[in-house]
């Protein structure tokens, strides 16, 4: 079983927080959240971990593992993310 890391968990209590005091308040910079290395890092864990499969990229775990390895496909992803590519 995959357990999230405390600092993620603080992230989500302090937007779950938010979101439950101001009802009408927009979280318009989420984007920067999804884009740091623990939350792609424990994201990618909770793919493999349910067994995700590959989808309209095509890109599956072992070509990932076979080619540049997971810290440097999560760096590019991130990369990618902040570029908005």
């Amino acid at each position: 079983m995959l357990v999230t890391p405390e600092q993620i968990r603080t992230l989500q209590r302090k937007l779950y927080c938010q979101a439950k005091q101001e009802s009408d308040f927009r979280f318009y910079s989420l984007y920067d959240k999804v884009c740091r290395a623990d939350i792609l890092s424990h994201a990618y864990q909770s793919v493999r971990a349910n067994k995700g499969a590959p989808e309209i990229d095509g890109v599956s775990f072992e070509s990932i593992k076979e080619g540049e390895g997971e810290i440097i496909f999560l760096q590019k992803l991130e990369q990618e993310l902040r570029e908005k590519q």
